[in-house]
Formats: C-alpha cells, sequence, structure tokens
C-alpha cells in the first residue's frame, strides 16, 4: 500500500505486517519482521502508509496501528496509538509527522513518531496526506480537502468542487 525513501532505503508496506526494504535502488527486496500484532488473521496488522524524516521510518495502518524505525528499517517499534480508527496514509515536512484516517482522523507527531496528539476534526474518512510549500493536505471521501498552515495544530476545509471520494495528493 505505500512505499518510501530515505538515506538510500526503499521501504514498502502492505496487508499482514508486510515490510520490505531494498538498499539497492529497487533491484532486490527483503522482507522484515514487524512486531505489531492486535487485529488480522494471521496475526498481523495491514499496513497502509509508510513515510520518512529526520532518520526515522514511521508506517501506520488498520485500527491506529503505527510503527517506527530508527535504523534504516532493519527492525520496527510498537507505537501506542492515538485512537483505534484505520490509519491510511502518512507524511513528513517542518519536523513534523502527521497521519490521516477513518472518520476524519488525523494525528500529529513532532518527536519522530514516538508519541502522538489527535488535533482531528472529525468528518469524512481521510485517505491521503502531504506536505509541501509548508503546508500540509489531506484529501478524504466526498471530495474533502483539509488544509494546515501551522504543522497540523489547526485545520481548515478547502473547496474542492467535486463530491467525488479523493483517493491520493
Amino acid at each position: 500500500y505505500g512505499v518510501a525513501f530515505g538515506n538510500s532505503i526503499f521501504v514498502a508496506v502492505g496487508n499482514y505486517g508486510k515490510i520490505v526494504r531494498s538498499i539497492d535502488n529497487g533491484a532486490s527486496w527483503s522482507s522484515l519482521s514487524q512486531g505489531y500484532s492486535n487485529y488480522y488473521p494471521y496475526g498481523s496488522t495491514n499496513f497502509r502508509g509508510v513515510s520518512f524524516g529526520n532518520n526515522t521510518f514511521v508506517a501506520v495502518g488498520d485500527s491506529g496501528s503505527i510503527i517506527r524505525s530508527t535504523n534504516e528499517g532493519s527492525s520496527w517499534d510498537n507505537v501506542t496509538a492515538a485512537n483505534n480508527n484505520n490509519l491510511y496514509g502518512v507524511t513528513f515536512g517542518n519536523n513534523t509527522f502527521v497521519a490521516v484516517g477513518e472518520n476524519g482522523t488525523i494525528i500529529k507527531s513532532t518527536n519522530n513518531g514516538a508519541s502522538w496528539s489527535n488535533p482531528s476534526p472529525g468528518g469524512n474518512t481521510l485517505w491521503s496526506v502531504t506536505f509541501g510549500n509548508n503546508i500540509f493536505m489531506a484529501v478524504g471521501n466526498g471530495g474533502r480537502i483539509l488544509k494546515s498552515t501551522n504543522n497540523g495544530s489547526n485545520w481548515s476545509v478547502s473547496t474542492s468542487r467535486t463530491t467525488n471520494n479523493l483517493y491520493e495528493v
């Protein structure tokens, strides 16, 4: 479901807790084990997004699962979830990780993913989040577009002119 790049390493995440990484520009991939287990059959959660910042990979997924790696994806640590809503996307900017998900969930971390706060405005499910030009942008169901100009602390609605679901930004 997601792929990120940092420190010359690619990391990809997917169903049943699958994490793979490449240290040779994608020519070959190694499967990594991780510690998160709570929800789905086969003992693992589905990871839906991954991002890199400040020498840290952060992956998010179902039931609010969050894991992080500070050693280039070699091993992963569980992080206490901010809530139990499914998380679908994560990004990094201005020393802040922001994740989005079910029921309008927006959470953020300013300590490299070690802990998360919940400035969530609620509402329609959000599928994706990105950072650029000092702005976090999130998109979701019903054409919802949200914008934060203060590192994810507050969010305002932007006019999208569509009611179609928006899945990527």
